[in-house]
Parts: C-alpha cells; structure tokens; sequence
C-alpha cells in the first residue's frame, strides 16, 4: 500500500489511490456483500465504506449480516498505517471486537480515520523496537446516522528490522500483478 518510496507527484498519487480503491471496489468479497469504498485518502488516513442492504447481505431476520459489518471495516486500518508508516515498519492486525448495537435496516457507512498525529506517536513508541499495539474505533452507522454497530481493532506495529515477520510485504503494493 506504500506509495511515498515511488516518487510520485500529486496527479500520479491521486491515479494510485483511484486504482487501489477500484480494485478493493472489485474484491470479489467485498462484491458479493456490496462493500463500496466512497472515498479513501491515504495520506490524510481517511476511509470511507458503506454496504447496501440487499439479498446477499441480509441475515436469518432480514437486516444487515454481521460478518459483513465486520468486513467492511476489517483491512482499512491497517492499509492506511502501512502507506502512512512506510516499509520501516510492520504492521498486522492483532485483534477485532464488533458491539451490534442495532439492527441493520437500511445502507450503512463507517468513517475510519487515523489521528494526524498517530504517526508521530506510533515512531516514538517504537523507535526501541519494541512491539507496539494501537486500538482503534469506528462507528457504523444507518442512512439516519443511528449507530448500529461499533467495531474496535487492535493493530500489531514494530519496526521491521525487529520483527520475526520482517519479510512481509503487501499483496497490493504492485498494482501491476
């Protein structure tokens, strides 16, 4: 997801994050459960999802499917700290909690965003090259901004070079294949 070592101006940055949304937009699971992005920038750790009620989604009663609540906020966390962090750092996700608050009823909508200092906070507490752990949270909401379910993750960051996982890489850095 890291695009800062690609030397890329404005123009060629804005094209990047318009190729990576579609092809999330385009992730057969995120299509069969009618996962959109509706607006992702990287740079400012911004995400926005949402997911249709429909056929495909709706559970035993009729309102949104849990596991898909769950995944419309599940890989956005990570992907934005991975860009924002850079190749130094590894990044995984250690663990999720979803609260179903209310039912689903109708389009639902999450807004992820990372603090702009997070970044900053991140690098100092591990500059040691100890591991680092960061929670996070976001709201899902209804088409009357009700919330109907609230997700928590706890993400896993260390510097690479002392991690067991140091070779990891992303899937999607190479746009190209």
């Amino acid at each position: 997801i890291r695009i800062d070592h690609l030397d890329l101006d404005w123009g060629d940055r804005f094209w990047y994050q318009r190729l990576l949304t579609l092809r999330i937009n385009t992730y057969a699971p995120y299509v069969g459960a009618g996962i959109r992005i509706d607006h992702l920038n990287l740079d400012q750790g911004l995400c926005v999802v949402s997911m249709g009620l429909n056929t495909l989604n709706k559970n035993i009663v009729g309102t949104q499917f849990g596991g898909s609540l769950y995944s419309m906020v599940d890989p956005f966390y990570m992907i934005m700290l991975m860009h924002q962090l850079g190749s130094s750092y590894v990044v995984w996700d250690k663990s999720s909690h979803i609260e179903f608050i209310a039912p689903g009823n109708s389009k639902v909508t999450a807004r992820l965003k990372i603090p702009s200092n997070e970044i900053t906070t991140i690098q100092e507490l591990a500059k040691d090259g100890e591991p680092v752990f960061r929670e996070y949270q976001a709201d899902i909401v209804d088409d009357q901004q009700k919330i109907i379910a609230t997700v928590t993750k706890t993400l896993y960051i260390r510097l690479r070079k002392y991690s067991k996982s140091k070779d990891q890489n992303s899937r999607i850095e190479n746009l190209d294949g």
